[in-house]
């Protein structure tokens, strides 16, 4: 055996997945955007791929142009449904990976958002990711697989114009941290953070929003390419909170430790947010 072979069988070990070969793999929400970038990237990595979205139709139409194996109409708020999916998946094979993806990203301070929007933000980014995570432990059972929870960069510190996001982003990170303490060696948890991404939700924001200022304050927006990268790359990691990019993780945790001097710097990030957002424009 080669030395390169010998060094990445170690690795393999190191990270707890040895010479397992690709498996089942469900990411919901996976019909466009985030989703569907990581679905790509694992079907090209030799998973069986199952794709859900709360759009069956979209979620069927991108399995089929990205050669996925199955399609799914998915409403991550009941949980039920995620059981109805892990059954479906093994019909495939042995479930490997789950990936927490579907997400709502509505804008605007807490008194602006309407109520269903608020339940929204909550059902689906919350109860969405603990009844998904809740579902593949159990279909795991006893031989293990990694779950990575799409959060953000909003759940590492403060927000303001996206306070219930944020909110919910934050349970997200608690959770993966929290969880992947709880589980077996053969279980991984993984929380991706990306910064702002270029997707539909972040083009729908209030163009003269706070929010929108801020999610353009790190200069250019992440690629949907970039953050796919990093969530396929956390499979078999022992790497439980990941930000992309590294750097503004940092930064953000650092305003979280003191949010009443970062207040004071918010008119410095919302007016440079603004002149990146114009120019990109």
């Amino acid at each position: 055996m080669g030395a390169g072979r010998a060094g990445a069988r170690g690795r393999a070990r190191a990270s707890g997945v040895a010479d397992e070969p690709p498996g089942v793999a469900v990411v919901t929400g996976g019909a466009r955007g985030i989703g569907r970038g990581i679905a790509e990237r694992l079907v090209r990595s030799g998973h069986r791929v199952v794709v859900t979205d709360v759009d069956g139709a979209a979620a069927r139409r991108t399995a089929e142009e990205i050669g996925a194996r199955a399609g799914l109409a998915h409403d991550v708020r009941d949980p039920q449904a995620h059981h109805d999916v892990a059954a479906e998946a093994a019909r495939l094979g042995r479930l490997r990976v789950w990936v927490n993806n579907a997400g709502v990203g509505h804008d605007g301070d807490l008194a602006a958002l309407s109520d269903a929007q608020v339940r929204e933000l909550v059902e689906v980014n919350v109860l969405g990711v603990l009844w998904g995570t809740r579902a593949a432990f159990e279909a795991f059972g006893s031989r293990g697989g990694d779950v990575v929870l799409v959060a953000s960069l909003a759940g590492l510190g403060p927000v303001p114009g996206l306070s219930v996001y944020a909110a919910t982003k934050a349970a997200v990170v608690s959770l993966a941290m929290s969880v992947s303490a709880e589980t077996p060696p053969g279980v991984r948890v993984h929380a991706l953070c990306p910064d702002g991404v270029d997707t539909a939700m972040v083009q729908a924001m209030n163009p003269d929003g706070t929010a929108r200022a801020l999610v353009h304050s790190g200069g250019r927006l992440r690629t949907v390419d970039e953050v796919a990268d990093a969530a396929v790359a956390l499979v078999g990691s022992r790497r439980v909170v990941r930000s992309v990019p590294l750097w503004r993780g940092g930064l953000v945790r650092t305003t979280a430790v003191a949010p009443g001097p970062a207040a004071r710097l918010l008119p410095l990030f919302v007016g440079r947010g603004r002149r990146v957002a114009a120019r990109s424009e």
